[in-house]
């Protein structure tokens, strides 16, 4: 699969290798050479994976690292290239939010085995991040079939807990009682009851009564939405 990479690296000789190889390997790369420059970059573009030199003029790759990932909260993975190869080093560049490390000098089929690994566990972790669906303290797990308030387990019928989950894939986006009819009861007319309502006040008292916060949101004449706290 196709990679769209950030690589930050100051040395052109060390980048142009780099790229040259990645781009064989039918991957995107798009290089900067300083701190400052691939912190922007990172921020304003949409990328699978940032390989990032720890030592730069302007701004070292354990500061960059530092923002991305604890300022910026960026979860794209980081490896970052280092030619500090002691204990010290490593940790706090693993302790700043890097996902792994590679030292200098290295083999290119070393760097690769290393980026296909990260891809690997990045494709793991967005299948896993797609299972669960939160809004504040709730926590629902589409793939065990629960739901959780905080540390409290909330007992759902079938009927009400795809009616949490199609208001909770369509979080800060107001759905019509017809919207609702279409994807959770699988009906495109109108039932000419009150159930929706009902099933509404269902959910509410299974998951607000009791909690300090209101979960769904009734907008008069439009239909009901969950907003992020």
């Amino acid at each position: 699969m196709m990679m769209n990479i950030l690589l930050i690296e100051d040395e052109l000789s060390v980048s142009s290798f780099i790229k040259r190889g990645l781009e064989e390997q039918g991957n995107k790369v798009v290089p900067a050479f300083d701190g400052i420059t691939g912190l922007k970059m990172a921020r304003q573009n949409d990328f699978d994976l940032i390989l990032l030199d720890v030592v730069m003029p302007g701004m070292n790759g354990i500061e960059v690292c530092d923002k991305l990932k604890n300022h910026y909260q960026i979860q794209t993975p980081i490896l970052m290239l280092t030619a500090l190869g002691t204990t010290d080093d490593i940790v706090t560049g693993l302790q700043t939010g890097a996902d792994d490390y590679l030292s200098k000098p290295f083999k290119f089929k070393e760097l690769l085995a290393r980026i296909n690994a990260l891809n690997r566990r990045s494709s793991q972790r967005l299948e896993n991040n797609a299972q669960m669906l939160t809004v504040s303290d709730l926590k629902m797990n589409l793939r065990a079939k629960e739901v959780y308030r905080g540390e409290t387990e909330i007992t759902l019928t079938a009927r009400e807990f795809k009616l949490l989950e199609y208001l909770l894939k369509n979080k800060n986006r107001v759905v019509s009682r017809i919207d609702i009819l279409e994807n959770v009861w699988e009906v495109d007319f109108d039932l000419g009851t009150n159930v929706i309502d009902v099933y509404i006040n269902y959910l509410r008292k299974k998951i607000e009564l009791g909690f300090s916060s209101k979960i769904i949101k009734t907008v008069i004449g439009m239909g009901y939405v969950i907003k992020e706290q």
